[in-house]
Order: structure tokens, then C-alpha cells, then sequence
């Protein structure tokens, strides 16, 4: 295995660091193979009790995917590697969400993207006073994957919709919230409690060691935001805010505005989808629907393009207006793939 994610056994517990703290620990796709793998052997191992699963540095958790390598290989007109990359990493995110036994998860720092479907679908998911979790996808012309569209369709009133399209990004009592974590609990003090995991394998310790959470500040405007944000479209929704007279809704928009318009439309639909459906993997299919196509028919390219490659933030969105969307787009971008739909056998591990 490479120097990005130290996989073993410690004690009671299956322990997995995510170890690129200069790359903010972004997942590769080596990275999501190797955690999928430990998922299967150790999910019926005796000796492994539960999961441990942190990273190094302070600036982050995971920051997300490693999204370079996609840009390379898109713009050179291989659509496949993605998709291939997609494919494992949605799998390894059910086999995470599924898994049969408890999986304690340390969310310090950024906490976005591809790190979210590895620190979010655990049982005990511990958050401190640096943590920051997001959903940015849309600022790229991707939509809440790995999961996350479950999440926010199960959050609380329309705060899903909110979160996925804003990226607004959720510090501890936010993230508890809205479903993104379990407990709060000082960083300082999580060295002793990961020790105690792991010599003990009783995943109680968290809850005797959780203090209270801090204020959400979400929690003061969700009425706000469930009214604003609850309109059938995306169409729907930029309407009323730009005729709506709040610093609420003059900020939410100024964030929705900067972001692609295409994906926050369907972004809406696949939190509105998973929200109906509630299963894990039915909503992990949805999202492949989009991202499997999002290189070739959508703004993905042009999205990595302004941000990380020139980094002009000037993206040229094919769809320049939220309010203006043609439905058919959507549709285009949501509509079934047949044959090539995602399935979740053992064949993600070839």
C-alpha cells in the first residue's frame, strides 16, 4: 500500500488513517480500493470489534476526490476512468453505510466531498471545534455524491436542499444537525478516546466520552430556509429568493449564483429522490446517473478547469441561469443508463 492511508489491525479495532495530510488526505482511487477491501475482510473477522477511521494533519479530515486525474483524462476524451473511479469509491460508500458493525469516524477540519462517504456514513461520527463538513460539488458541476443526497434528503425540513446547493459549509452543531454527525467531543481529548477504542473495542466509550454540542446556527434559521427553499424546482427556488428581502436569502444566493446550474437543478431532484427513497444504494445510483455522465454531456471539466487548474473562477456553464434550465436537461442528465447502471457485487473489487 502507498504512504496515502495506513490500513491494520490495532487491538480491538480495524484501524484506517488516511495519511496525504499536504493534499488535504483527497482520496485516490487507490486510496477508495484499499478502504473497500479492509470493509470486506474485516466485516466478518472475529477479532476486529469495530473501526477506527482517521487521518493526519489539522487541516483535514478529506477535502474530497482526487479530481485532477479525472480532468487529465476527460479532457483527453476518456470518459471511462471516472466513471471506473466512481463505480469503486460508490461502492466502498455502501459497504461503508452498511457496515455490520459499529465504525467510530474523527471529522477534524474539512470534512467535503469524497470525504464525506468516508467519514459520514459511520455509526459514531465525532466532530470537534476545528471541524468544517460540506457538500461543494456543485461549485464544479457535480452534484452531492457519495452518498451525501441521502443525507441531505434525511436532514431536517428543506436544509438539504440548502446544503447542497449553497455548499455552506457546517461547523460542529451545524453538522450535528443536519445528520452529518453523531457527537461532539474536543479534539484534544480524542487521542485517549481512539486508544480506548481500540483496547477495548466497546464503542459505549464514545458516548461516555461525548461532552455537548455547540450552538447550530442553522437551527435559528431553519424556518427561514425551509420557506425559502421549498420550491418544486431549482427554478422554483432562485425565484423566491431573488424576490425575497432577507440577509438570508441575499447570501444564499450570492452563494447559488457562483455555482453550475445544471447540477444544482439536478441536485435538487437526487435529494428530493433519496429523500422518498431512504436506501442507500438506490440513492448512490441516482448520483451515478449524473456523474457518469458529467464529463461529457455536463459543466464537470469546466468546473475543475476555473477552480483548480487555471483557477480564474470565471467557469463558462452551459446553463447560465438556475432560473432557466430547460426540464429536458435534467432529464438528459438523470434519466436511467440501462446496461451501464450502477450495481453493488463483488466485482468492485476487480
Amino acid at each position: 500500500m502507498s504512504g496515502d492511508i495506513h490500513i491494520r489491525r490495532e487491538g480491538r479495532a480495524g484501524r484506517i488513517t488516511l495519511t496525504r495530510p499536504k493534499a488535504l488526505n483527497a482520496l485516490s482511487w487507490e486510496m477508495v480500493r484499499a478502504i473497500d477491501a479492509a470493509l470486506i475482510d474485516w466485516a466478518e473477522d472475529p477479532e476486529v470489534a469495530l473501526l477506527v477511521i482517521d487521518a493526519e494533519g489539522e487541516r483535514a479530515f478529506c477535502a474530497g476526490g482526487d479530481i485532477v486525474e479525472m480532468y487529465e483524462t476527460g479532457t483527453a476524451g476518456d470518459f471511462d476512468y471516472g466513471r471506473r473511479f466512481w463505480r469503486d469509491e460508490y461502492r466502498m460508500n455502501a459497504r461503508m453505510f452498511q457496515f455490520p458493525k459499529p465504525v467510530a469516524t474523527f471529522l477534524q477540519g474539512f470534512t467535503m466531498g469524497g470525504g464525506v462517504g468516508v467519514g459520514c456514513h459511520g455509526s459514531h461520527r465525532i466532530v470537534g471545534d476545528t471541524s468544517r463538513i460540506a457538500m461543494p460539488e456543485c461549485g464544479i458541476g457535480l452534484i452531492p455524491d457519495v452518498g451525501g443526497s441521502l443525507i441531505l434528503g434525511r436532514a431536517p425540513g428543506r436544509l438539504g436542499e440548502y446544503l447542497g446547493v449553497t455548499a455552506s459549509r457546517m461547523g460542529p452543531g451545524d453538522a450535528i444537525l443536519a445528520g452529518f454527525a453523531d457527537y461532539y467531543l474536543p479534539e484534544d481529548r480524542w487521542p485517549a478516546l481512539i486508544a480506548e477504542l481500540c483496547e477495548t473495542g466497546d464503542w459505549e466509550a464514545v458516548d461516555r466520552a461525548a461532552l455537548p454540542p455547540p450552538a447550530s446556527s442553522l437551527a435559528g434559521v431553519q424556518a427561514e430556509i425551509d420557506g425559502l427553499f421549498a420550491g418544486e424546482t431549482m427554478g422554483d427556488i432562485v425565484r423566491l429568493l431573488r424576490h425575497t428581502d432577507s440577509d438570508l436569502a441575499r447570501t444564499a444566493l450570492a452563494a447559488i449564483e457562483k455555482n453550475a446550474p445544471l447540477a444544482m437543478c439536478c441536485a435538487v431532484q437526487l435529494i428530493r429522490r433519496a429523500r422518498g427513497l431512504d436506501d442507500i444504494r438506490i440513492a448512490l445510483g441516482q448520483e451515478y446517473r449524473y456523474t457518469s455522465r458529467a464529463a461529457a454531456q455536463g459543466d464537470f471539466l469546466e468546473g475543475i478547469r476555473a477552480a483548480v487548474i487555471d483557477k480564474d473562477r470565471t467557469p463558462r456553464w452551459t446553463h447560465p441561469d438556475a432560473e432557466a434550465v430547460p426540464a429536458l436537461a435534467v432529464y438528459e442528465m438523470l434519466r436511467p443508463l440501462g446496461p451501464d447502471a450502477l450495481t453493488f457485487g463483488e466485482e468492485g473489487r476487480t
